[in-house]
């Protein structure tokens, strides 16, 4: 009787755990899936450049802007009643979303999903982190929910295809409600809750600076890459460096501070965290502008688009066979560096690809890219989540999703902008065209399209803008894994 109940409380587990990786897959794929839908959301809603990288963006920036602060929230409340406030959040915000009249609703609308998608994030690796407090099965446990995130925002252009081919771009979104039901039944019914038992007092002015600390400062960086420097972005910039130093300054003189932030004077911490922001940056970036190289340079459909990216998806999910027994013989640190070695020679294989006819060397250097990655934020999430003891896991799990959901935001942001810098500059020369037509050709290669102008040019621009930006990604990759391998401890 006794093994009875131990198997059906197992069962009970790894049914939870379904549950809590169905909801990240939902916020990854979310996060990606508006890649695929630029070109008939540009055709529809006529969004600008800044507009649309907006869209693509700010979903990111309210999420890492929120995550410390919603993953010590839920220490408090219960990481489960959080996590269910979120899903109901999350669907009401893809309802809106979906039927946006245009780009500034559309703006508004990924903002939502952004803050309803901060009270996910931390609750579901939390819980995860107390659901499996051995060591080896919460590394397993840490894999399969890694492979939710990574093989969901690799899932993402392949979901957007399907729907595209058949419906308007807003189907993107509504495909989320039927998805956040079931999150919602699912959760409520298998996973256990937890909270931090003494919790300590919760810090509002803490918690403005930590959105303070992260907003601004990535603002400046878009606005001095659109329109150089000036008096405006070099204030606003100050302004997030202040509430950076403010908000570390306050949580050394707190007696329960949102963050922990003694932490990150152990270099295998720092080391860590850093390691995995730019892993998440190279790939989420290059992930966006992929989707449309493949729609607008090879002139795939949505749907053949998004089958192509699937070797990075099944890479992606690959990596839950492999991670316990890679992490258990190389370590933590050797396999958080080799990882990111990999993906890094996943994308240099992808940059040559880019540059020639055919597919096969564009799917060898995804499914190189995919496992790389996958391998290396359930390193980078495992390492994190040990450091911490569980009480204080939902803040632990608000930084290191805080890391992944801030390198998707600065990959997108950063690697946009250089990938749109880097276009225009291998543009030929436009002098003799009218005024109208040079607009479209120099704001993108999607506007280029659709005005029929001078297609032949932008592709070829556009397709050499991307083997530089992989180029620059992969040597990335290359130093962060380099870092990890030197600084994270294996042991």
């Amino acid at each position: 009787m006794e093994s009875l109940i131990d198997t059906r409380v197992g069962a009970r587990r790894w049914a939870a755990l379904g549950a809590l990786t169905l909801a990240v897959t939902l916020l990854a794929v979310d996060g990606t899936v508006l890649a695929l839908a630029v070109p008939a959301l540009m055709a529809d809603l006529a969004p600008t450049s800044t507009q649309l990288l907006w869209i693509g963006d700010v979903y990111s920036f309210a999420l890492a802007g929120l995550l410390i602060s919603m993953g010590t929230l839920a220490d408090r409340i219960g990481r489960k009643r959080l996590l269910l406030i979120g899903v109901v959040g999350f669907g009401a915000a893809s309802l809106l979303a979906a039927f946006a009249p245009g780009p500034g609703w559309l703006i508004a609308a990924r903002a939502l999903l952004g803050v309803a998608g901060a009270t996910l994030m931390p609750s579901t690796l939390s819980l995860v982190r107390n659901m499996f407090p051995e060591p080896k099965l919460r590394t397993r446990a840490i894999a399969v929910w890694s492979a939710g995130a990574s093989g969901g925002a690799a899932l993402g252009p392949l979901v957007g295809g399907a729907l595209l081919e058949h419906f308007w771009w807003g189907s993107v979104f509504l495909i989320n409600v039927p998805i956040i039901l079931l999150v919602l039944v699912t959760v409520a019914a298998l996973v256990p809750e937890s909270r931090d038992p003494a919790p300590g007092r919760f810090d509002p002015l803490s918690a403005l600076l930590s959105v303070a600390a992260v907003v601004p400062f990535v603002w400046a960086i878009k606005h001095t890459a659109q329109s150089g420097i000036d008096r405006v972005g070099v204030l606003v910039a100050a302004l997030g460096i202040g509430a950076v130093l403010w908000f570390v300054r306050r949580q050394r003189t707190l007696k329960s501070p949102l963050v922990d932030v003694t932490l990150f004077a152990r270099p295998a911490f720092s080391g860590t965290i850093l390691a995995s922001v730019i892993a998440i940056f190279a790939f989420s970036g290059l992930l966006f502008f992929f989707s449309q190289y493949l729609q607008l340079v090879r002139e795939y459909s949505p749907l053949q688009a998004g089958l192509r990216e699937l070797p990075l998806t099944l890479a992606s999910i690959a990596v839950v066979v492999v991670a316990v027994r890679a992490m258990t013989r190389l370590g933590v640190g050797r396999a958080l560096g080799l990882s990111l070695l990999v993906a890094s020679a996943g994308l240099a294989i992808l940059a040559v690809g880019e540059g020639r006819d055919g597919y096969l060397v564009l799917a060898v250097g995804l499914v190189i890219i995919g496992f790389g990655v996958g391998l290396a934020f359930t390193a980078a999430t495992d390492a994190v989540l040990a450091s911490v003891p569980p009480e204080r896991a939902g803040s632990a799990s608000a930084i290191s999703e805080m890391a992944y959901e801030l390198g998707v935001a600065l990959g997108i942001a950063l690697l946009g902008t250089l990938h749109t810098v880097l276009y225009r500059a291998a543009l030929p020369d436009l002098s003799a065209l009218p005024e109208a037509a040079r607009q479209s050709i120099t704001d993108s290669l999607a506007t280029a399209v659709s005005a029929s102008t001078e297609v032949a040019a932008a592709q070829e621009a556009f397709s050499h803008a991307m083997q530089s930006t992989s180029v620059i990604a992969a040597v990335m990759l290359a130093i962060a894994g380099l870092l990890a391998w030197r600084v994270v401890p294996s042991r």
